[in-house]
């Protein structure tokens, strides 16, 4: 029996992609806890915009907040998601600033780091997953997936076979848009596994409502990891709900490990974390709504619901559809 394994991005992803990122301390560490009991690969935890989120809008430290991750994980794996030479900012850095960050995010509790660069130039992460692996962490390189003329299936099998000449320890198609449709992501798979030997991580948002059966394929076609969230934050811009790929797997004869008591107890929590966060209003309904025209705007999950929280701080909410229909074009 072939078996697959979960991550769960809840706290980061999830967050991300449905709250801005505007989760308190108290429920990712809560959720932690939970979450570290249901037997996950890994739990995505930190990274992405979680950091100057913390420091923006929330008035906490990442830096505590990730030692704080990290005593109430006692059972899994922690990852994090780096934009190679952008770090977790909008910028280049410098390699000493680089590598000292890396080094203190391995310190501090980061087991897996997965980096990327949004244009999947290889010269923006190269020294990050050396340094990366200087420290004893584990480097899964991730490529960025699109569709266009360039971005054929033989241009994301070059690209692999790179970044495992560049030590990569793991590799992750990355679908930030949710674009990737069944068929491509079969073939994509199949592709990478005929030409490396490293476990292959498939991630893609919910957005445009066709990641069940990206990951129903990718599964079929030997996908060894796939990302997921407990499932009152999946959906929409988000991931697809843990509990749904569990099922999935073992329809198709997919062994899974994990604590079906541990993820009832953890579903009961973010069920109640969840509605809290819609009676705030930071929940957005509309991040939930299945939006197949991203096919055209190619905007990520994470993105989408920063977006909408910014038109809807400017009183401009109600121009939305007009400045997704803009971006292609500006494209």
């Amino acid at each position: 029996m072939t078996k697959v394994l979960l991550n769960d991005l809840t706290v980061r992803d999830g967050n991300q992609s449905l709250l801005a990122t505007r989760m308190a301390k108290e429920d990712i560490i809560a959720l932690v806890e939970a979450l570290d009991k249901v037997g996950y690969n890994a739990m995505e935890v930190w990274g992405g915009a979680t950091f100057d989120a913390s420091l923006r809008f929330l008035s906490e430290n990442p830096w505590e907040i990730l030692r704080e991750i990290r005593k109430a994980a006692k059972n899994t794996k922690l990852s994090m998601l780096l934009r190679g030479q952008n770090l977790v900012g909008y910028r280049h850095y410098d390699n000493d600033t680089l590598e000292r960050f890396i080094r203190l995010a391995i310190e501090n509790g980061i087991d897996i780091i997965r980096v990327f660069d949004a244009l999947n130039d290889l010269r923006n992460i190269e020294y990050s997953m050396k340094f990366i692996k200087k420290y004893g962490g584990h480097c899964q390189a991730a490529i960025s997936y699109t569709v266009s003329p360039v971005h054929t299936e033989e241009y994301f099998v070059d690209l692999v076979k790179k970044m495992t000449d560049l030590g990569a320890d793991s590799i992750c198609i990355k679908d930030m848009a949710g674009i990737l449709m069944p068929d491509a992501a079969y073939s994509l798979v199949k592709a990478l596994k005929a030409v490396t030997d490293l476990p292959i991580n498939v991630h893609s948002h919910t957005t445009a409502g066709l990641t069940h059966l990206v990951m129903l394929r990718a599964m079929e076609a030997g996908a060894d990891m796939v990302d997921t969230v407990i499932s009152p934050f999946s959906g929409g811009t988000s991931h697809i709900a843990g509990e749904t790929i569990i099922e999935t797997a073992k329809n198709m004869g997919i062994e899974v490990d994990y604590n079906e008591e541990a993820l009832d107890e953890a579903y009961e929590l973010a069920d109640k974390i969840a509605q809290k966060y819609i009676d705030n209003g930071l929940y957005k309904a509309r991040a939930l709504v299945v939006n197949p025209k991203i096919l055209q705007y190619e905007v990520p999950g994470g993105m989408l619901s920063n977006l909408m929280s910014q038109l809807q701080d400017q009183k401009m909410f109600h121009k939305f559809t007009e400045v997704l229909k803009e971006i292609p074009k500006v494209r």
